[in-house]
């Protein structure tokens, strides 16, 4: 049965009076448009640069209040604001549904990252290790310890508005550091309704400094404006392979140090000894989930010659399948492209596939409810001989590019021969084969699965990728040691002053 939703306009308006955000829409405001319907939702005043400038200020007042609190006790912080995520988080993911176009699970299942991250986040929290060390040195003790960094920059794209922010600074805080966010343009509600959560977060706290955690609103320039800022140590970017080239030179010319997330262009083996069902959902989801707008999404099917038909027709028949619509509603699998830009680069892509000599089906634009300036797309599944030109480049939309392999080293070979090196998988139930392609000489990227796809990963383990994908590492494992400076100390309790490595230096 159909359900029944106000526009996305009076929907927005709603979920963001119930999240307790006021002051919107903004008189002489800049418009954020609703990818479900084109219309907009309402306006938002950007920050100017003597705005900025305060901002960043207020950080850096607020970090040297904020390194003196015990570890713990930051992590009691981040503990309120998981509690405060857990009561929003229905109307958290409808706003991400409204403003991203995520289908309803998958809004949600983002907010439940942020909740996730803050109970690695709150264990961390007591769990900031250093090292002793054994020093050559008779009577002297020499360790390892971690010491905050200093005020953090999340820069974050549209398709996941809320959770890259949370993996950042849920770690960040717990380290000592405050957090300054610059959300995408294209998706200012969700961060400023992400930061009145955190303000009730803040309030039951109680002491934490003024300025700890704020929000900036803006185009490139403002981004531009906060990445140059030395007093921004850390600046942890997510985005396009071409936001980065511009991000990085900045922070390195100043020696900051910089986290980039940039592009995917990931890869699925289908060896012959695959569970064909289970490769097939897993392919379907990768490249059709999020409309194909993940940097984990899959752009690139490389399968054995034996089964290559077989897998694109069970393929091609499932994204036919697909209920595409307004991702509010109950069934709905695949939601809009956010915007004209990305629907172009969708048919861009697809006659690159042809003038490959590949051949395209699927990849029609559907009007639903007679919306005339949203984008929702079939799923575009492109055949080709051989690796082509176009799968070289990332593509932000549902185009899944099929070609053949002979033997397993090529299929390898195929899959790191582009210049992204996020998520790579491959579906074999021959051990030897997931051994090697988890090998030294196996996938080159920073994320290799077996028997499951390149999308949806964990926050356990540290997230990011190699080559043009930036070499950043976000959320689990030992990424919090980037958002903190090591220091090495030694300590002599001795009478005497030997020297390391033997000098002599006796007067």
């Amino acid at each position: 049965m159909t359900q029944s939703f106000p526009s996305p306009a009076a929907h927005a308006r709603a979920v963001l009076a119930e999240l307790g955000v006021s002051g919107l829409p903004a008189d002489g405001g800049i418009a954020v448009r609703c990818p479900l319907d084109g219309a907009i939702l309402t306006q938002v005043a950007y920050d100017d640069a003597r705005a900025i400038d305060a901002k960043v200020s207020a950080a850096s007042k607020a970090f040297r209040a904020w390194r003196t609190v015990p570890a713990p006790r930051r992590g009691e912080l981040v503990r309120l604001l998981g509690e405060e995520l857990r009561a929003a988080k229905n109307e958290l993911a409808a706003l991400v549904t409204l403003e991203a176009g995520k289908i309803a699970s998958e809004a949600a299942g983002e907010v439940q990252e942020m909740i996730d991250i803050c109970d690695f986040a709150v264990g961390l929290s007591r769990q900031l290790y250093g090292l002793t060390i054994a020093s050559e040195r008779p009577g002297h003790a020499m360790r390892e310890t971690w010491h905050p960094l200093g005020p953090v920059l999340v820069i974050s794209a549209f398709n996941f508005p809320v959770a890259v922010w949370a993996w950042n600074a849920a770690l960040a805080l717990v380290c000592g550091n405050p957090v300054i966010w610059k959300p995408s343009e294209k998706t200012p509600l969700t961060a400023v309704a992400t930061q009145a959560i955190l303000e009730r977060a803040l309030a039951r706290f109680g002491d934490a400094p003024e300025g700890l955690c704020s929000v900036v609103l803006g185009g490139r320039d403002a981004g531009e404006r906060l990445v140059r800022d030395p007093a921004l140590a850390l600046v942890s970017a997510t985005g396009s392979t071409r936001m980065g080239q511009a991000v990085a030179p900045i922070v390195a010319a100043r020696f900051g140090r910089s986290i980039l997330e940039l592009g995917g262009n990931n890869a699925m083996i289908v060896a012959p000894s695959a569970d064909l069902s289970l490769a097939v959902r897993a392919i379907v989801f990768s490249a059709a989930g999020t409309a194909g707008q993940r940097c984990t999404s899959l752009r690139r099917l490389i399968v054995h010659e034996s089964l290559v038909d077989k897998v694109a027709d069970a393929v091609e028949g499932a994204f036919s399948r697909l209920p595409v619509g307004d991702p509010r509603q109950a069934g709905v699998l695949l939601g809009p492209l956010h915007d004209k830009a990305a629907y172009d680069a969708f048919v861009a892509a697809m006659d690159q596939a042809r003038a490959d000599g590949g051949t395209v089906s699927g990849g029609e634009r559907l009007l639903i409810d007679e919306h005339p300036e949203a984008y929702y797309v079939r799923p575009a599944l492109a055949r080709l001989p051989a690796p082509s030109a176009g799968m070289q480049r990332e593509t932000f939309a549902p185009l899944l590019h099929v070609v053949p392999y002979r033997d397993f080293d090529e299929a390898v070979a195929i899959q790191n021969d582009v210049p992204q090196g996020l998520s790579s998988c491959v579906m074999t139930q021959d051990i030897r084969e997931a051994e090697a392609f988890l090998a030294a000489s196996g996938s080159d990227c920073g994320i290799a699965n077996v028997n499951i796809g390149p999308s949806g990963a964990e926050i356990g383990g540290a997230f990011g990728g190699e080559k043009e994908t930036g070499g950043g590492r976000e959320s689990g494992s030992d990424s919090w040691k980037q958002y903190m400076r090591r220091q090495t100390a030694t300590v002599n309790y001795s009478g005497a002053l030997p020297l390391a490595q033997g000098v002599k230096f006796d007067l």
